[in-house]
């Protein structure tokens, strides 16, 4: 008696996940003397539905792993070794571990550590813009990476070398050479007539001199910014693709917008120097701090309302007592660094343990007050200038 075995239906290619295990399958009722041969036909299919299930498991696993790791790769919580990681951003970790095999000072680290703050903060800000389509001419694209730049070269770690002193830490100005304190031939003899002028006293040279070393900070900002400009002109000549130059041309166009910005802010405040070194401190005087007046001047320039500059001024006042005690924070940080250092010098562990704690709690809330200021700053700009997020002043 021939051996009837039924024929196996053919399957398309491709298969829904829900139809693996719904295959048909051979008809059991089979003679027992043709039970090898209809194995040998069960089992093929057997195989077919692992491959197919073992196909489709990897394919999801993939698509839900994919993006996680390519996110994690940008956006870390951990190190490799499993320890909690500074910053979100992975490039901003990675120059966050450079400084700190660096010799900055605590003063330097704490503020390189609120700019890196800043810098993330931006960063996420413009991921989700970017999600939903906002930022189609990568403009916003550019400002983060010009900011990013400015940190890298403020702090030394651009690569170049770096002709300024190491350490620009105000508890130390004394051992510079009077003469040459602001390293700008102008400023340096602005200086010198007003402090040798006698209208002002202690407490007011003290003041004209933080707007002087303000002046010097924002000059050299300037610098690295056209220095960042002049290299992307360079790296836009070499563009190829018409619609790729299309887009860097914008881009440049913008830079160089920002540039004559920061050009003429840097001509009104010196005129506002000179002005203030021949004729002193006017009485009424709403501010104090270099920043502050900045803010201030420029909304005045602003397309503002009385009560806008009421309310404005208000907040100004609010910003500066947080200017002022970031100061404070400041100059006990380096004060505690020192201490620790003649402490560690005299090798009592228990001594160094108590100083190291206050140091760590000193530098951490420092670095807290550091990011609060510059976020309100970049805050308070933004409402000046009501152009969103521009760049901020690190």
């Amino acid at each position: 008696m021939e051996l009837q075995i039924p024929e196996l239906p053919s399957y398309p290619p491709f298969f829904r996940a829900q139809d693996l295990w719904s295959l048909p399958q051979c008809d059991d009722n089979i003679g027992s003397v043709s039970v090898n041969s209809a194995v040998g036909r069960v089992i093929p299919v057997f195989v077919l539905k692992m491959k197919l299930f073992c196909l489709v498991f990897s394919l999801y696993f993939t698509c839900v792993t994919a993006g996680k790791y390519s996110r994690e790769l940008n956006e870390q919580t951990s190190s490799s070794d499993g320890q909690s990681v500074e910053f979100r951003v992975a490039k901003l970790n990675q120059v966050w571990e450079k400084a700190r095999r660096m010799v900055l000072s605590p003063v330097r680290q704490s503020e390189l550590h609120s700019d890196l703050k800043i810098q993330e903060k931006d960063e996420l800000q413009w991921k989700k813009l970017k999600v939903e389509g906002l930022d189609e001419n990568g403009e916003k694209e550019a400002q983060l990476r010009r900011n990013f730049n400015v940190i890298l070269a403020k702090y030394g770690m651009d690569g170049k070398r770096d002709t300024r002193p190491l350490e620009s830490n105000h508890l130390k100005d004394h051992d510079t050479k009077e003469s040459d304190i602001f390293e700008d031939p102008r400023l340096d003899k602005l200086w010198n007539k007003a402090k040798s002028s006698g209208k002002f006293s202690d407490e007011e040279l003290m003041s004209l001199k933080r707007e002087f070393q303000h002046h010097k900070d924002k000059t050299h900002e300037y610098n690295i910014l056209m220095d960042t400009v002049s290299r992307a002109e360079e790296v836009h000549k070499n563009v190829i693709s018409p619609l790729e130059g299309d887009a860097k041309e914008h881009v440049l166009h913008q830079k160089h917008k920002d540039l004559k910005l920061k050009m003429r802010d840097l001509n009104q405040g010196f005129e506002r120097l000179r002005k203030l070194s021949h004729e002193g401190f006017a009485e009424d005087s709403e501010f104090q701090e270099p920043r502050v007046i900045d803010l201030w001047e420029a909304a005045k320039r602003a397309n503002l309302t009385e009560d806008e500059l009421d309310s404005l001024k208000e907040e100004l006042h609010h910003f500066e007592t947080k200017v002022e005690k970031h100061s404070h924070y400041k100059e006990q940080l380096e004060l505690s660094h020192q201490k620790l250092q003649h402490v560690e010098a005299l090798g009592d562990k228990e001594h160094i343990k108590r100083n190291q704690e206050k140091y760590n709690s000193l530098a951490e809330k420092t670095r807290e007050m550091g990011y609060k200021m510059k976020k309100h700053l970049q805050d308070l700009s933004n409402k000046i200038s009501r152009d969103g997020l521009e760049h901020n002043e690190l």
